[in-house]
């Protein structure tokens, strides 16, 4: 490992659900390159990050990580110091200034109830003693991490556990950059983030001078803050140089370059087997002759090509609803705090058997902490949810909590529907989730394909009112849009939270709640442009 590299994988493989994701891979990383993890959904790209990270151990080869390293997961949640208190205590953690934060709130806190001389003296050294170790100046940085993330001053003075998960994740993220490691390893790091959010974090990445490994499906990133690509997919990696775009055309040239070797080749080892068979049961001559071309026959095949694997597309089909009643759900006079100012009060709406509700809000607005209620996962301080006759309801989480540990794709299935095993695995395998997958855990599964496998146990629960949570988050473009197609075409009554504004468009929503508010309009597709900021 030379100095200036600072991550290095060597003859690395990788096993997920008993299947190797990447054999024998060799590569490294230097202080300053910004490298983009591209592949298909289940490719084995998170796996990988798990283990450079020291998550998960190799199946084989080694990794070897110089200066700190810092980790965002997929499905980011805080964790480890000052998770129990402010999200600035736990953003601050991550350089150890979050316990001293915490010692001067107290000690403030006992000033204010007792200014004795010794209570000053011990606030008056603590304060001292913060500042000149650089408490102060990190504040004011970890503010303007959350403020270019999209977090306000007000959001990042509240506990960790009342936030959102949008924002829980911006925290999660903010701890990363303000952590200052010298190896990043980001998967979708752009998940919830809105197109401020997005553009500031992508001018950090650019300046960023340390090393960077990112998962992103978000195309504006992968051109803007990277130079290099690593590509996986049936247990390889291989390098591109350039931006995203340019990887693309010089994937797609690879491509083109290996479909027509690989039929060069056939051609070839057909020839050469017609004549050997030709050649076979001649004379004794020629039947050596035949013998001679088996072996070049054998060579060429153990040294051929293949075609390159074509992208995997997946074709998503729903059921037509079980009837209802004409009104599908009546909210009244909603609302729900968590122990401070109510996140959102007085919200009432009805929703009508087919309609597309999209519920639109800034991050902290309320938008999940609504779905959560109308799921029946989460109480609300005050007010009523009524829903009508015949309704069966399906809740896409967004964090996909619904996914068990320990637990196989299948036997997720089967809590969703009373079918046949060979159903539930035809479903399954509609979404792209096929073969041995069936009896992997289902919690060793990439982001997308736990995004496939809890929009199959929707299609699987037959329901008519489905409650969706930002459901394209970490899907490939394929599989998004094929979402997308299906549920356009489907009949039944929706409540939708989304970022994605093609997605949003296709879905062609009828009405608008706009959070925390609670005030109801009709959609229009001027409202587009609002959908990626709210």
């Amino acid at each position: 490992m030379d100095n200036g590299c600072v991550l290095q994988a060597t003859q690395l493989s990788v096993e997920v659900g008993g299947r190797l994701t990447l054999e024998d891979a060799t590569f490294s990383v230097r202080a300053g390159d910004k490298v983009g993890l591209v592949g298909r959904n289940g490719a084995g790209k998170t796996s990988l990050l798990k283990v450079l990270s020291g998550e998960n151990p190799p199946y084989a080869g080694t990794v070897t990580v110089k200066g700190a390293l810092g980790y965002l997961l997929q499905e980011a949640r805080p964790r480890g110091s000052g998770v129990e208190a402010t999200a600035l205590s736990h953003i601050l953690s991550g350089r150890g200034f979050d316990e001293q934060a915490q010692r001067i709130e107290k000690l403030r806190l006992m000033l204010e109830e007792d200014a004795s001389d010794r209570n000053v003296d011990r606030f008056s050294k603590a304060e001292a003693r913060y500042a000149d170790e650089g408490g102060y100046a990190a504040e004011s940085d970890v503010r303007r991490i959350t403020a270019g993330l999209g977090l306000g001053p007000e959001r990042v003075d509240m506990p960790v556990d009342v936030l959102s998960g949008g924002e829980r994740r911006r925290v999660e993220l903010a701890r990363i950059l303000f952590a200052g490691s010298d190896v990043l390893l980001l998967d979708e790091p752009t998940n919830h983030l809105d197109v401020d959010a997005k553009t500031w974090l992508t001018g950090f990445l650019r300046t960023y001078r340390g090393a960077l490994l990112v998962v992103s499906h978000d195309l504006d990133l992968l051109d803007e803050a990277i130079t290099r690509v690593l590509h996986v997919d049936e247990g390889t990696l291989v390098e591109y140089k350039g931006t995203y775009s340019q990887y693309r055309k010089a994937r797609a040239a690879d491509e083109e370059r290996q479909a027509r070797l690989a039929v060069r080749q056939g051609a070839e080892i057909k020839r050469l087997a017609d004549l050997a068979d030709a050649m076979r049961h001649s004379t004794a001559k020629r039947a050596r002759v035949a013998k001679s071309l088996d072996k070049r026959v054998d060579r060429l095949e153990s040294a051929a090509v293949t075609g390159p694997a074509r992208e995997r597309k997946i074709e998503v089909k729903l059921p037509e609803p079980p009837h209802s009643g004409r009104t599908v759900l009546e909210v009244e006079h909603l609302a729900k705090g968590y122990g401070g100012p109510p996140v959102f009060s007085d919200v009432s709406f009805a929703l009508e058997r087919g309609e597309r509700l999209l519920v639109m809000g800034l991050n902290g607005a309320g938008k999940t902490s609504l779905l959560r209620i109308l799921a029946d996962q989460s109480e609300p301080d005050h007010g009523t949810v009524q829903f009508g006759y015949g309704v069966s309801t399906g809740y896409y989480a967004q964090e996909h909590e619904g996914i068990r540990a320990g637990v196989n794709l299948l036997d997720h299935m089967r809590a969703a529907a009373s079918v046949t095993d060979e159903s539930l695995r035809a479903l399954l395998g509609m979404f792209g989730l096929t073969g041995d997958k069936a009896w992997q855990d289902a919690s060793t599964l990439s982001g997308g394909e736990k995004t496939r496998l809890s929009l199959g146990q929707l299609v699987a629960g037959k329901h008519n009112l489905l409650l969706l949570d930002e459901p394209t988050n970490n899907l490939d473009p394929p599989s998004r849009s094929a979402v997308a197609q299906a549920l356009a075409g489907w009949s039944g009554a929706m409540i939708l939270v989304s970022h994605d504004a093609e997605f949003v468009k296709e879905l062609a929503p009828q009405r608008v709640l706009l959070m925390p508010d609670g005030t109801l309009d009709y959609w229009d597709d001027s409202l587009l442009d609002l959908v990626a900021m709210a």
